[in-house]
């Protein structure tokens, strides 16, 4: 980095006030760290949360959830959908703006109106732009809407098209690929608007070295305010830094650097919590440690499909060879002493806690029980474990004591794993491509809906199209799944869920490890900061 960068990235984070050098900044800076590094700020690349946390301070869309994952207005003050659910017409509020930039007319941001909407939601369809393609199948752009799929009737009214009903629609919206941007930064910037993003979110994009820093400033002109009519956000900026080692980055806490670092991953859960999961007492006068439901769950995931080679020579196309060793290790002593205390037991099923589905006492899982294996390895043909065949588990560094410890455990019950450590990118591909046939992944909630965590398992979404890296087929299932999608009965689609979640503990296509839990360590000068399950960082209300 050149001395003129390193003089202005340090010029951001202090006041002139006139020259008086002696005066003390008073203005209220957010740092957190970002192991993985931010590769977008483009709403199209939503994808991760490294990009969608800070996107979610640049962007708004039609609606936005609340910290118990009701859906609310946002730019959108109210909205309706037509008795056959099939037409959602959204009213626009009238006091929007875009953030002021060179891309408009005397760089001052103008409002926003529906024509923006219909804009923003046709780039999504370029899958070179976007990675929302597969949550746009449901659009209707037939002959039926001339095409259009959705439309701006006027300045303030607009409409989507739906090819049948699809009760989740609402929850997908509220994700933030769904975020409204102005043509003329896309027609000034191109490609380069991933690092020149204009919206009309609480803060406003200042600065970005990659690598290094991400800055943000107030928004002055944000549209919301909070119950005393005070215009958000409080804070002045946010500032966002990318340290890879977690050692340095939990000292740089330490110092007073950042004001939170957030995830299991992000400092040494042995040096800062007890096994019971709280703060260590060193820690306690400093810092407050949050704990919060996160729509995330941990698996080891089987491939099923007996056309594919590999599956055919296997041991795991036996389902009593897959529910042994469903039954073959201990999930909460692996939260206990691996976690330490952070997330569930996943001993229901591949939905997590946080859902309305979630029912451990209707959907019984899995759980430790040495007898129940050696009954499932002698009707699989393995007496004892005698003749079965080694069978290898594909994961990263990350995971490597987690599966360590299950190999142990079903080392102990004559099943025997061998483990490959992989890089993130190298495993990601093959279980894409069905190459590996047992491999340690996770699935985190894209929206606040079971069906997310279901499509998994539908088999009109097999891998490498769709997200069915199992290949699991299930008649029965994929009746389900089509119809929870059009029933708009809260009850009836929490029956449904539930049928589909034993269908899958039954054939058992999967291994659920544990459902995670959002974890922070957040500075005690910090307040207002709140935890929802989608794991969505929200700073407008926060204060420092």
């Amino acid at each position: 980095m050149n001395k003129f960068a390193i003089v202005f990235l340090s010029g951001l984070f202090f006041f002139s006030c006139g020259g008086d050098s002696d005066k003390k900044d008073t203005r209220k800076v957010f740092s957190y760290n970002e192991i993985a590094g931010v590769s977008s700020l483009d709403p199209a690349a939503a994808s991760n949360f490294e990009n969608i946390w800070p996107v979610n301070q640049l962007f708004d869309g039609l609606v936005q959830t609340d910290d118990d994952m009701n859906i609310v207005p946002s730019i959108a003050k109210r909205f309706s959908i037509s008795a056959d659910g099939l037409v959602y017409t959204f009213n626009l509020r009238q006091d929007v703006y875009f953030h002021d930039n060179a891309c408009f007319k005397d760089g001052k941001g103008r409002k926003v109106i529906a024509k923006d909407f219909e804009y923003s939601f046709n780039r999504l369809f370029d899958s070179k732009v976007s990675s929302a393609t597969s949550l746009l199948t449901n659009i209707d752009r037939t002959e039926k809407t001339a095409y259009k799929g959705f439309e701006a009737t006027n300045d303030s009214t607009f409409k989507i098209y739906l090819k049948q009903p699809f009760s989740s629609f609402m929850n997908i919206l509220t994700m933030k690929f769904f975020s409204v941007l102005p043509y003329e930064a896309i027609e000034l910037y191109g490609s380069e608007f991933r690092k020149n993003p204009v919206g009309t979110g609480p803060f406003v994009y200042k600065l970005w070295e990659e690598g290094t820093k991400l800055v943000l400033h107030k928004n002055p002109n944000y549209f919301e305010v909070d119950e005393n009519n005070t215009r958000l956000p409080y804070l002045d900026a946010v500032s966002v830094s990318f340290i890879k080692e977690r050692e340095t980055a939990f000292m740089e806490l330490l110092n007073g650097k950042f004001d939170m670092l957030s995830g299991a991953d992000a400092f040494n859960t042995n040096e800062v919590l007890t096994k019971e999961g709280q703060l260590q007492e060193a820690y306690t006068k400093r810092f407050n440690l949050q704990k919060a439901t996160f729509l995330k769950t941990d698996y080891i995931g089987i491939l099923v499909d007996e056309k594919i080679e590999s599956v055919k020579n296997s041991p795991l196309k036996l389902k009593a060879i897959r529910q042994a060793i469903n039954y073959g290790f201990d999930r909460v002593k692996l939260i206990k002493y691996l976690r330490n205390g952070i997330g569930e037991p996943a001993t229901s099923g591949f939905i997590p806690k946080g859902l309305k589905s979630y029912n451990p006492t209707l959907v019984k899982g899995y759980d430790y029980n040495p007898d129940k294996v050696k009954e499932l390895l002698e009707e699989a043909g393995y007496p004892g474990g005698k003749g079965l065949p080694e069978i290898v588990l594909h994961t990263t560094e990350n995971y490597k004591e987690q599966v360590e410890f299950i190999q142990s455990q079903l080392a102990a019950l004559n099943i025997k794993l061998q483990i490959n450590i992989e890089k993130s990118t190298v495993l990601r591909q093959a279980v894409n491509r069905c190459e590996y046939n047992l491999f340690k992944k996770s699935w985190v909630g894209d929206y606040a809906s079971e069906e997310n965590f279901m499509s998994l398992f539908y088999s009109k979404n097999f891998a490498p199209e769709g997200v069915n890296y199992f290949h699991y087929k299930n008649d029965e299932f994929d009746i389900y799944y089509e119809k929870v999608q059009q029933e708009t009965n809260v009850s009836a689609k929490t029956k449904l869920f539930q049928k589909m979640e034993n269908l899958i503990i039954n054939d058992a296509p999967v291994i659920p490890l544990y459902y995670d839990e959002v974890v922070r360590i957040v500075s005690k000068n910090i307040s207002g900061l709140t935890t929802n399950p989608m794991n969505l960082l929200n700073l407008k209300k926060v204060r420092k």
